[in-house]
């Protein structure tokens, strides 16, 4: 694995970490809310043998990335566009899960020119859409979150410091406790071994980066995103399990009635953290056709 730091137009500094097969196609990962730009084993595997170069990178605010704050989702495309720029990649496919999913959606409206195919999954849709409850449906701990968001910064740093000082001392059974809430059968079944220290690998560098990235996440979901997902026109998988408690499958209905080129894949049996864990190389199959 190789890790790079690339500095953006503006002056930052975006923490890029790169696996796979260097010469293959490329595929730009974000990761979750809240996260960093970790490469989970299998997906490398499966980049490998599908001769993909998997590239992610920790958002502004996360890992070693400078914070950009109030930014906005849209600014995700222009900080993907510096990084094919400095490592001198023409196209790319791109995907996201969770808080993720929204910033692929960004590169898909924003890039069409860079990018070929984006896959959301797990995916909000954007809050104040007149045809969609965005809370309903959440389990509760993300219905508090979303709530501070809406009151604004200050709840929001409030909030995500009494959070971030529980991830601090997490083992997989606090973990599970700590997120009842959110995780249906499916997804306490997937949080278990090498997947289960994946997730908490990501979860702790919190601990040592501190709140700004989730912070400016969560500040950035609730506000203008700064495209219309009604003008993406490149090819788009749209993943959304029946059994997501972080995500309502609601959110990914809309998505898929509001996105005119999205392929749906709305499933009965998943959950939320199952699509990360099983459905990826899925998506690099998909993308590989659209090169």
């Amino acid at each position: 694995m190789k890790t790079y730091q690339v500095k953006t137009r503006d002056g930052r500094f975006l923490q890029v970490v790169e696996a796979g097969d260097p010469d293959g196609l490329t595929v730009i990962v974000h990761h979750g809310t809240p996260g960093a730009g970790i490469l989970y084993a299998p997906h490398i595997a499966d980049a490998v043998g599908r001769h993909i170069r998997l590239i992610s990178y920790s958002r502004p605010g996360y890992g070693g990335s400078t914070r950009h704050a109030g930014r906005k989702v849209a600014d995700a495309a222009w900080d993907v566009e510096d990084i094919l720029n400095a490592l001198k990649i023409d196209r790319c496919a791109t995907w996201g899960i969770s808080g993720g999913g929204p910033h692929a959606l960004a590169c898909a409206a924003l890039l069409p020119g860079r990018v070929v195919a984006a896959a959301a999954l797990a995916s909000v849709a954007p809050y104040g859409a007149r045809d969609l409850d965005f809370l309903a449906g959440m389990g509760e701990d993300n219905i508090e979150e979303f709530s501070a968001a809406l009151q604004g910064p200050d709840a929001t740093k409030a909030d995500l410091k009494q959070r971030a000082q529980a991830l601090s001392h997490l083992d997989l059974p606090t973990l599970l406790k700590s997120m009842r809430s959110l995780l249906s059968g499916v997804d306490q079944r997937t949080l278990t071994g090498d997947f289960g220290a994946y997730l908490l690998e990501s979860f702790r560098t919190v601990k040592t980066h501190g709140i700004d990235g989730w912070l400016d996440d969560d500040l950035a979901f609730v506000k203008p995103w700064g495209f219309d997902v009604s003008e993406i026109s490149i090819p788009v998988q749209i993943w959304q399990g029946k059994e997501d408690r972080f995500v309502p499958f609601s959110h990914g209905q809309w998505l898929h009635q509001h996105i005119v080129s999205a392929e749906p894949h709305l499933s009965a049996e998943d959950g939320h953290l199952t699509l990360l864990a099983y459905r990826v190389p899925l998506v690099h199959e998909w993308f590989r056709h659209h090169f």
